[in-house]
């Protein structure tokens, strides 16, 4: 008796041409079709990046101006930097997934290093942060190499370790928790927590998904939270901001450590539905420090309203929702790690961006994928946007629309 099920797959041969294989994607299943998906992730990345670049060039006019400079420096550099990840991500993915299993690794190592240089004379300090590095030409942020190495290194490295953990136990995992353990004590080192978080939350996924000893997971988990917590309270710096998150502001702090946080809100609180119109902020006339970075979903609430900040999330829904939909139906299992990993990246550090504007989160200082100023980051974003479009195309519906078209 034939299957009634709109999901099964049916084959249509024709005289003379390869089977073609379909699925029934109706109704709300067509949400899981990984064509849409691919072109839904595609249009995403494009729309948060032409926002963005909109929202950088609106957002800084002010500053640049007061300091006696063009106003369309910021418009210039970070469509520079659109076009160079541009073009970085179209060859990453032109990159099959076996070679990025060969790459992964030295890539990894590299990143460790190239993170390290942050503690040499070439590193230097960024609001309170060790980690960038001084090359003359250009100003560059290691970490965020190091968040592309990760999620392409780990989930092969552990998957692979998982089949050696019958016979070995858990000294099979030694080598890849010691080299990104490393990687992690690099960023932190350089006081720069918030990229550590999402350098942990993006291991917490591969280790997840790899299949690690569900008791072993909890211990590390427990671990990490208390190291959070140690270094949080040790560092006069982020206790302020934290209870300047949670706790009330007194005046004197109302000019101090709870005054990014609050310009931030009266940004948000005064744009209301559809917001005062692009350009016409009033928070970024030097009121909202990092307007252009790591607060512009605060000038995205106040010159687009409610209507923009929805339109954002809504992007970033897409991003996590095509990502997955495609790692839960590709049959390469590296392959859907990766694609896990790197929407733990993209969606969580937006939303954790997001948490910061709106309160919900201590200021962390990491910027907003796709939408935010800065090169390293831009630049390496749309590489990960390349690497997933091109581990995309190792799903068998997804190669075979290419092949048809």
């Amino acid at each position: 008796m034939a299957s009634t099920d709109p999901m099964m797959r049916r084959t249509r041969i024709s005289a003379g041409k390869p089977a073609l294989v379909v699925n029934d994607y109706t109704g709300w299943r067509s949400l899981l079709n990984p064509v849409w998906c691919y072109h839904g992730f595609r249009m995403a990345v494009v729309g948060l990046t032409c926002f963005g670049v909109i929202m950088v060039f609106s957002s800084s006019t002010v500053s640049m101006a007061s300091q006696g400079r063009s106003p369309f420096i910021r418009l210039l550099t970070q469509s520079m930097f659109c076009l160079l990840g541009l073009i970085i991500g179209a060859v990453a993915m032109m990159i099959p997934a076996r070679a990025w299993k060969r790459l992964c690794g030295p890539l990894m190592i590299a990143s460790i290093l190239v993170q390290a240089l942050t503690f040499t004379p070439l590193g230097i300090d960024v609001y309170g942060n060790r980690g960038w590095l001084d090359l003359k030409v250009a100003t560059i942020q290691p970490a965020e190499f190091m968040k592309f190495a990760v999620c392409i290194w780990l989930p092969g490295a552990l998957y692979v370790c998982k089949k050696r953990y019958m016979k070995e136990g858990l000294k099979a995992y030694t080598k890849p928790l010691l080299i990104y353990g490393s990687g992690l004590a690099t960023v932190i080192g350089g006081k720069d927590l918030g990229t550590g978080m999402i350098l942990l939350f993006i291991g917490f996924v591969s280790f997840l998904v790899a299949g690690f000893p569900g008791k072993w997971m909890g211990v590390g988990m427990a671990a990490a939270v208390i190291m959070v917590a140690v270094l949080a309270i040790s560092s006069p710096n982020r206790m302020r901001r934290i209870l300047a998150t949670y706790g009330d502001c007194s005046a004197a702090d109302a000019q101090t450590v709870c005054y990014q946080s609050m310009h931030a809100k009266y940004a948000i609180a005064s744009g209301g539905f559809l917001g005062v119109g692009i350009g016409n902020s009033r928070e970024k006339w030097n009121y909202l420090p990092a307007a252009h970075n790591d607060f512009i979903f605060a000038i995205i609430g106040e010159e687009t309203g409610f209507v923009g900040c929805l339109i954002v999330i809504v992007f970033f829904a897409i991003l996590a929702w095509c990502m997955i939909a495609v790692a839960l139906q590709v049959t390469d299992r590296y392959v859907a790690m990766v694609l896990m990993c790197v929407t733990m990246w993209l969606v969580g550090q937006a939303m954790v961006n997001i948490g910061v504007v709106v309160g919900v989160f201590p200021v962390l200082g990491v910027p907003m994928p796709f939408v935010s100023a800065g090169g390293s980051s831009m630049v390496m974003c749309l590489v990960a946007a390349g690497l997933v479009v091109g581990l995309m195309r190792c799903q068998p519906q997804i190669k075979q629309s290419r092949q048809n078209v």
